[in-house]
């Protein structure tokens, strides 16, 4: 792909993803939260020019970094994220306002990343920030499975056990 069609690509992800993040959602906790972050990462890594064959350790260590950044934004991005259970059982999320600040943190940061390689001659492909966009969608969507089931099952058992339970185990604020 061009680079002007991979920044176009990954500019639509993004706002794709965050607004849909900020509408209160149903979580789905089938196996297809993986698919969109597996197709950001094929395509990513399919490209040639993910790391600078002039600069390779230095290309590599800013890529590592730029993977480090999404795996953290997107624990973040998760962890900022509100989730409870509805009365029929559906687990629920929505981003809130600290999400916000975790973007733009993480933008932020990759965008001194971006400065960085290009300060020691780096030349950098749009891939590893799409490559570091999938870690945070995929780091993103794990945790949230992992935390809507925790969630479910403790409401599986219905009010009453519900009732038993701390707040904070059937209803997140953030």
């Amino acid at each position: 792909m061009s680079g002007l069609v991979d920044v176009l690509l990954i500019a639509a992800v993004a706002v794709l993803v965050i607004v849909r993040q900020f509408r209160a959602s149903r979580v789905d906790t089938d196996r297809r939260w993986w698919v969109l972050p597996g197709v950001l990462a094929v395509v990513a890594l399919r490209e040639p020019g993910l790391l600078d064959a002039h600069h390779p350790l230095a290309s590599a260590l800013v890529l590592g970094a730029e993977l480090i950044v999404g795996v953290a934004m997107g624990a973040g991005w998760a962890r900022t994220t509100r989730i409870w259970v509805e009365p029929d059982g559906a687990v629920w999320s929505k981003s809130t306002k600290a999400s916000v600040i975790v973007w733009i943190t993480g933008i932020c940061l990759r965008v001194g990343l971006f400065g960085l390689g290009a300060l020691v001659g780096v030349h950098q492909n749009s891939s590893a920030l799409l490559l570091a966009l999938a870690s945070t969608l995929l780091v993103r969507s794990g945790i949230l499975i992992w935390r809507a089931s925790e969630l479910h099952g403790a409401s599986a058992h219905g009010p009453a056990c519900r009732d038993r339970l701390p707040r904070a185990a059937w209803k997140e604020p953030v």
